[in-house]
This record gives structure tokens, C-alpha cells and sequence, in this order.
């Protein structure tokens, strides 16, 4: 056996067979982004838990990371300011509210509040 076939990390969580015959076979866990229209985006203000700074938070997106991530980048560059991803939500650091969510109608997200 190859040392790429028995590379133990990428098996991490998964449960030993005594089958010979056994092919271990990775799930696909990748969602499948929904089109602008039919998400359904919420954006607030918080400054719980930060230091007292001020974030504006994006969530409800359905879809894979690299959606997210693209995005993120749109908004944080729109903004000119920092930010990140988290969880399956959008942080955009600042107190920009209005404008994340006339820059997302602009962007095709119709329904965003």
C-alpha cells in the first residue's frame, strides 16, 4: 500500500473496518449555493462580545464557503473596510448597515432587510 493511500488524518472520525475489501469513501458535504433571488440575507448590528467594537453581520446565506468568501470580499472592498466569515455569516467590521444592504439589492439579493 502507498503511503498516499494510508494517510490516517484524512480518515480522522471515521470508524475502523476489519473488511480487507473495505474502500473508504469520503462524503460530500458541499451545499449547493440558491440562486440572489431566493436567498434570504439578514443584516444587524452587534457589539456584544467585541470590545465594544461595533460589526455588521450578514447571515442567512445558503451555499458553499467560496460563495461566502466572494461575497465577503465584495462587500468588505464596497465598505473599504475589514472583516471576515464565520460560521456561515458575513462579518464586515464598522457600523455599516444601509449600505451593506443597498450594496446587496444592487448585487441581485432581492430579498434582504
Amino acid at each position: 500500500m502507498a503511503k498516499k493511500d494510508n494517510d490516517w488524518k484524512s480518515r480522522l472520525g471515521m470508524v475502523y473496518s476489519t473488511n480487507p475489501d473495505y474502500v473508504y469513501e469520503e462524503e460530500s458535504t458541499e451545499t449547493e449555493t440558491l440562486p440572489k433571488q431566493q436567498q434570504k440575507l439578514r443584516v444587524r448590528i452587534e457589539k456584544n462580545h467585541r470590545g465594544g467594537k461595533v460589526v455588521t453581520i450578514v447571515s442567512g446565506f445558503v451555499g458553499s464557503d467560496d460563495h461566502l468568501r466572494e461575497l465577503g470580499r465584495f462587500l468588505k472592498t464596497k465598505c473599504g473596510v475589514g472583516g471576515s466569515q464565520k460560521d456561515g455569516e458575513l462579518l464586515v467590521q464598522g457600523d455599516f448597515k444601509e449600505k451593506v444592504v443597498q450594496l446587496l439589492k444592487s448585487y441581485g439579493y432581492t430579498q434582504t432587510k
